[in-house]
């Protein structure tokens, strides 16, 4: 199968978390700008700033409401913006770092907060509560609801997965390779997926808590962000490697350069079409699709 790839270009700002929308916009943070841009079907950039430069929003995602939502990992709030650009901003706590978001079973947004060592969760209103993990260095970072009507997180401190139920219950369930440094997590194939940035590998966990990791060709890639594909498996950005990664269900591992050096790919996604959507923090946006489309 041929891929074709395009990149688009979002200058300065450092592009980190990436999202689409359900108008087929693809939005991606600016993490050093204070800033996120929505990128149109036609090419179009718009940059919108949504705090001050200092309040690095980081992870974007579609939320209940159909308005994209962000943390601002800077400030200790959770954004929103719609479509036309309007925003709203939500504190947690000023020094909680928060960083992972997602969607979940429950129509609220849950999110972690790296410095506090905690998981929240937001209203569409804005009501936030707050979940403290057992254990002083988890390291909180990403979230994905799961197929068990449950919130699913990675502890990176703690080189562990949490399982968070929707009353705030948490319980943590160790890795078996000592320092993998757990980080992007995503739920397909009735499973979680999530990378291993210290052990350079993409590994599963079924809803029993069983896990299964396939290393990677090279072991140094730090992957980093990993989302399910409509197919099965996943796509996963691989930081130190200026490339993607397509891991299928039963394991097996491509690899596909990005268009230029140096480019530290962050985040990814993946839209309807099975299009792959990649932020490079070196300032650009980059689509793989399949090029027979």
């Amino acid at each position: 199968m041929s891929f074709a790839v395009s990149q688009f270009d979002i200058d300065e700002g450092s592009p980190y978390g990436i999202a689409v929308a359900d108008d087929g916009a693809v939005w991606t943070t600016l993490v050093h700008t204070g800033e996120v841009a929505r990128l149109a079907s036609d090419g179009q950039v718009r940059r919108y700033p949504v705090g001050p430069e200092s309040c690095k929003p980081s992870i974007i995602t579609r939320g209940v409401d159909g308005a994209m939502w962000f943390s601002r990992n800077g400030d200790g709030h959770i954004g929103r913006i719609t479509a036309d650009g309007s925003t709203s901003a939500f504190a947690s706590d000023t020094d909680s770092a928060p960083f992972g978001l997602c969607e979940g079973p429950d129509d609220a947004m849950w999110f972690t907060e790296m410095a506090a060592n905690a998981v929240g969760r937001i209203t569409a209103e804005g009501d936030i509560a707050r979940f403290g993990v057992a254990h002083s260095d988890a390291y909180p970072s990403f979230i994905t609801a799961g197929p068990d009507g449950a919130l699913w997180l990675t502890l990176n401190g703690a080189n562990a997965i949490g399982h968070v139920t929707t009353d705030g219950g948490i319980s943590m369930h160790p890795l078996p390779t000592s320092g993998a440094g757990p980080v992007g997590i995503a739920a397909a194939d009735n499973a979680i997926w999530f990378v291993e940035i210290g052990a350079g590998q993409v590994a599963t966990m079924d809803v029993g808590f069983a896990v299964t990791e396939f290393p990677l060709p090279d072991r140094a890639a730090k992957p980093h962000a990993i989302a399910a594909a409509p197919s099965g498996g996943c796509w996963f950005s691989q930081w130190a490697t200026n490339s993607v990664g397509r891991i299928t269900s039963a394991g097996e591992i491509t690899e596909y350069p990005l268009p230029e050096t140096a480019s530290e790919p962050h985040g990814i996604a993946v839209d309807g079409r099975g299009a792959v959507w990649v932020a490079m923090e070196s300032g650009s946006v980059v689509r793989i699709e399949d090029g027979g489309r």
